[in-house]
């Protein structure tokens, strides 16, 4: 039987985090609260009048205390424990981001999903990039938003999820500058919950990178977050298998290229170039075979070769945080 979802409807919620999204946060917001009845948006330290705005146009707006560090995990936990003081009977929240706009017809879908499958956890929609011609580095945001239908192991942090699930986890890992959304997934498997990507629209993304310098700062963000959950749960593959990456071509194939450049007359830099090229072809391919343009699917293995370099960087900065004890701080691209 199919579920009718009403925008009043109080079985479900939305919250909404974000920091200095101006427009975006406009449109994010109008479609949330189009969406349900309860808007939760957390605001994590904005200078362009954020809370304000989210206050003049209905929504319960938190602030997070700058005295600790900001991190979006922070910023859901701290949202959904607001939502569940002032709405405690929630059955279903929304965790949305303040760069992204709520699919009309998503929230129906996804609880359908939720309440027909008992098993699942969490839901979540396809995401599409507002502005992927707008720069490259949009387009690459365009095609990582792209993920098989049904089962998956992790999902991002926007999703559809039972409000019980997330008190069972007792949420995210706030400590955690970025992977938050993937560990809480691996929790979410390791409880016995599943979680399903549906064929459905979602939301719509504003990605608004358009140099190379937030580029950069993102995929350091990125090797951070390898290097971090991969230690936390040494047992998962993925992240494992990501950090290996980083040290490989980060930084091995580089010093075996560089030390011996001249006992080899130069022949270690070339093949240390040689490898680089074979690692484009090998992602390219595999890119092709999942039936990706050619025009996207080498851009796409370039910057994923050249991702490994700020990404180390990300790497080592955890370990010397780690090693002098100091508190991993966001690392901010836009």
């Amino acid at each position: 039987m199919r579920v009718m979802l009403s925008a009043t409807s109080s079985s479900v919620a939305i919250v909404a985090i974000g920091r200095n999204e101006g427009e975006r946060l406009k449109c994010c917001l109008s479609a949330a609260l189009a969406a349900a009845s309860m808007v939760v948006y957390v605001d994590s330290g904005s200078s362009d009048g954020s809370a304000a705005y989210a206050r003049s146009v209905g929504c319960t707006v938190h602030e997070l205390d700058a005295a600790r560090p900001f991190s979006a995990a922070r910023a859901r936990n701290e949202g959904f424990a607001r939502l569940m003081e002032i709405a405690p009977e929630t059955t279903f929240v929304q965790f949305l981001d303040g760069d992204c706009e709520l699919d009309p017809a998503w929230l129906e879908a996804g609880i359908e999903a939720l309440r027909a499958r008992p098993e699942l956890g969490i839901a979540r929609g396809a995401v599409s990039e507002m502005y992927p011609e707008r720069s490259v580095y949009n387009r690459l945001c365009s095609l990582e938003w792209q993920q098989k239908l049904g089962e998956v192991d992790a999902c991002g942090g926007r999703f559809l999820l039972r409000a019980r699930v997330f008190r069972q986890m007792n949420g995210m890992r706030a400590d955690l500058i970025a992977g938050e959304d993937d560990e809480f997934c691996l929790r979410v498997r390791e409880a016995g919950w599943k979680i399903a990507m549906l064929d459905a629209p979602m939301a719509r993304h504003d990605a608004a990178i358009t140099r190379w310098s937030q580029w950069w700062q993102r995929m350091r963000r990125a090797g951070h977050a390898f290097a971090q959950v991969a230690e936390l749960h040494p047992g998962w593959p993925y992240f494992r298998g990501e950090r290996r990456k980083l040290w490989i071509w980060g930084l091995l194939v580089p010093l075996a290229g560089l030390l011996p450049l001249v006992m080899t007359h130069g022949g270690s830099l070339a093949a240390a170039v040689g490898l680089y090229a074979l690692q484009y072809i090998y992602i390219a391919r595999g890119a092709l075979r999942r039936g990706w343009r050619a025009a996207d699917a080498w851009p796409y293995a370039a910057f994923v070769v050249l991702s490994r370099f700020p990404g180390l960087l990300g790497l080592l900065e955890y370990k010397l945080r780690q090693r002098f004890g100091r508190n991993s701080r966001l690392i901010e691209y836009k």
